[in-house]
Order: C-alpha cells, then structure tokens, then sequence
C-alpha cells in the first residue's frame, strides 16, 4: 500500500506519467545503458571501485529507462522506476538484481569508505559488472518480445495502479 501510494503521489506530480511509446527514447537510454557499461569497465581497470559500481548501476537504470519509454510511461524517479518494474512486470530475479544495485550504489556513491555498510572491493565491483552486462542483456530480449497487445496491457496496469 506505501508503494501505491508513493506511486500515486508521483503521478500526481506528474514524475511519472503516461507518454507516447518512443523508439527513439527507448534507443537513446538504450545508447546510454551501454555507454555506462563502459565506464564501469574502464573505471574498474583503473581501480575506482565506488565509480565503476555507480556507473554499472546507471547502466541497468537506463535500460529499465529504456523499457519504460518503449511502453510510453516517463519516470523521473529511482525508486518509482523500480517499483513500476516490479509491478509491471513480476521479475523478481531482475527486480532482486535491480533493488540491491540501488543501494549498492547509493551506499558508495554517497558514503565515505568508512560509513560504508559494505566495502567496495575488486571482488565486488567485478561481480556489480557481470551482473550489469546480464541485466542488460536481459532488458533488450525483454523490450524485443514486447508487441503492442503486450505494450497495451502494461499501460492499462499502469494506469490500474496509480489512476
């Protein structure tokens, strides 16, 4: 029920909302989410651990940014994109995935080494790296199998869940 009505307030306000189904939206987040991955890499290799685990996380967020804009909903929040995830879609593995790469990244990104709960480490970082190329790879068979009675049905949850 706090989600729903998180969810609610956020439509309200309009940070979440019904748009027009973007191709173009959807491949531009899609560009993004690679590009993260990218980084993540190179920042792994040169052994910034908390920058390399913050952009492994963008490079799943795009790609769930990229799922949303192919079905026409626009989220401009973290946490409302997730839950939207998880609501519409009913993965858990990758909604799991997802909810723990969120706080990963928000432990390293905006925490001192030292009220870390976790430490980043080379072990953990590679491990937030492989799971980001899976997530990915996983998020485009998702879009690609989406057809419009599928693209239709999400959009008639969407508006089921938050009016």
């Amino acid at each position: 029920m706090k989600e729903l009505n998180f969810l609610k307030k956020l439509k309200r306000k309009r940070v979440i909302d019904l748009v027009e189904s973007s191709e173009e939206m959807k491949l531009s987040y899609l560009t993004k989410a690679e590009n993260c991955l990218k980084s993540a890499k190179i920042l792994f290799q040169s052994q910034l651990y908390e920058n390399s685990t913050s952009e492994a996380y963008y490079c799943m967020y795009n790609s769930l940014l990229s799922l949303l804009f192919k079905i026409g909903i626009k989220s401009e929040n973290h946490s409302a994109s997730i839950i939207l995830f998880g609501r519409l879609f009913e993965d858990k593995e990758l909604l799991k995935i997802l909810s723990w790469v969120k706080e990963e990244r928000v432990d390293k990104q905006y925490y001192v080494e030292t009220q870390q709960i976790v430490k980043v480490t080379k072990e953990s970082c590679d491990e937030m790296i492989i799971k980001a190329e899976d997530f990915l790879l996983k998020m485009k068979l998702i879009i690609s199998e989406l057809n419009n009675e599928k693209i239709s049905s999400a959009r008639k949850d969407f508006n089921e869940l938050v009016g």
